[in-house]
């Protein structure tokens, strides 16, 4: 039997393909030249790419400007080459195997283990899309004045937008996706050429300084590296991947699959370090050396903008509208994709076919429901909903490495990826990769905790 075959067989009791409405359904020109492979293959990165500038990213990259200037450049560039090893690996695993990272870790686990692995993830993916809906009910509220209990009660109607653009295709929730991150990379363009950042600091700090090891700072590091790498873009990316029309028998077919979807990917990645550069380019333009104590919330944020003693000459109204649109922008990007990842995740680990809209609305209605809670028991405070941000990127610390390990144990493997398989440099850094973002998360953890009692 042949390695090809071999490592085919060991996948064949899956129950049926990871999105199946969407699975093997664009089209591929067959002999197109690079750039129409490129075209062909773009848009599962966007998707990736949009948990990579989540809300969550923006209070630590902006924050971490505005305490320690330009000094953390270093690490968002660190994160972003972690990022792109660990969504290549993740995108190999779907194309060649032909299964998503739920499934493949279902079908190498027991009964016991595989139901501890899904309940940690649908926690998982549950805290992140807590975090757009915060981000998204804190826009609406910022832009329209809208309560905080009824803007996290809109953010239902997102499940509405996604099903009709199922049903027009998924290169339209693709599309949508890709202008939701220009619209977002504008907004922050055109806030640092106003904002005026020392550049050549910024360049210089891209290489990483000593003084990031100091403890405040490598809080902040650790903080940023935290919010950038999530667990649900490794089921999603896995997933997402088998999108695309190809010969998934021909060894040829399946090598240019990959190579393309890695551009794709790394390419995405790259629009994702440069939007949180920007992030931080605006912190540290417009807000260190001054007064941070009460920068800690997106409100704090908006404000800011606005204000003179903060912002400096540049301080306007337009500012904070555009940060706020931006911010909006973001929540609904980071809602399409994390329901997305809700669906994989569900079917995958147990199998469970529901509606298309009953899965939509209950992956969105287990996060909505616990924001609610916190926005009607602290009367819309924000305040409270920013703080139940922060525990949901912690939570995403502890469930990181049970995404990870699988991931990393699975693609380098010869049995399951055949010819497919890691180089060895790259197992040996995705192993260090795994080891040290678990450490520096269980960390953050530990910090939290300890700041809580």
């Amino acid at each position: 039997m042949s390695e090809q075959k071999e490592h085919h067989e060991l996948f064949e009791h899956a129950d049926g393909s990871s999105l199946e409405e969407i699975n093997d359904t664009v089209e591929i020109p067959k002999g197109g030249n690079f750039f129409k492979n490129l075209l062909a293959f773009s848009g599962p990165g966007a998707l990736v790419a949009v948990g990579y500038m989540d809300p969550g990213n923006w209070i630590t990259s902006i924050k971490g400007g505005a305490e320690y200037g330009y000094l953390l450049m270093s690490v968002i560039l660190i994160s972003s080459l972690i990022a792109m090893l660990l969504q290549y690996m993740a995108a190999k695993l779907g194309i060649v195997t032909n299964m998503d990272l739920a499934q493949a870790t279902r079908a190498h686990t027991g009964k016991f283990l595989g139901g501890f692995l899904w309940i940690t993830t649908e926690l998982a993916i549950m805290a992140t899309d807590i975090a757009e809906v915060i981000g998204g009910a804190i826009a609406l509220k910022l832009l329209f004045g809208f309560p905080l209990v009824v803007g996290v009660a809109l953010t239902i109607l997102d499940v509405l937008l996604l099903l009709l653009l199922t049903k027009l295709g998924f290169r339209k929730i693709e599309a949508i996706v890709v202008t939701l991150i220009l619209v977002i990379m504008v907004v922050f363009i055109y806030q640092v050429i106003i904002a005026q950042p020392d550049m050549a600091a910024a360049f210089e700090n891209l290489v990483p300084k000593k003084e990031i090891l100091h403890p405040g700072q490598l809080h902040m590091a650790l903080g940023i590296v935290g919010a950038t790498v999530m667990p649900h873009n490794l089921y999603l990316h896995s997933s997402i991947s088998q999108t695309r029309q190809f010969d998934r028998k021909d060894k040829a077919s399946i090598k240019n699959a990959i190579k393309f979807t890695t551009w794709d990917s790394n390419l995405q990645l790259t629009a994702a370090f440069i939007v949180n550069c920007l992030l931080l380019l605006v912190g540290a333009a417009l807000f260190f050396g001054k007064d941070t104590s009460n920068l800690g919330t997106f409100a704090d944020l908006y404000n800011a903008l606005q204000d003179p003693n903060l912002a400096g000459a540049v301080a306007s109204p337009v500012l904070s509208v555009l940060f706020a649109v931006a911010l909006l922008a973001s929540g609904q990007n980071s809602t399409i994709t994390g329901t997305l990842s809700g669906q994989i995740v569900m079917e995958g680990f147990i199998h469970l076919k529901m509606p298309l809209w009953a899965r939509r609305l209950m992956t969105r209605l287990i996060a909505v429901v616990p924001v609610l809670i916190i926005a009607i028991i602290y009367h819309g405070e924000e305040n409270a909903l920013d703080s139940l941000l922060v525990n949901s990127q912690v939570f995403l610390s502890v469930a990181l490495p049970f995404s990870m390990i699988p991931l990393t144990i699975f693609t380098s493997s010869k049995k399951i990826m055949g010819e497919f398989i890691n180089s060895k440099w790259v197992t040996i850094l995705a192993w260090v990769c795994t080891i040290v973002l678990t450490i520096l998360n269980m960390q953050i953890v530990m910090e939290t905790i300890k700041a809580i009692l």
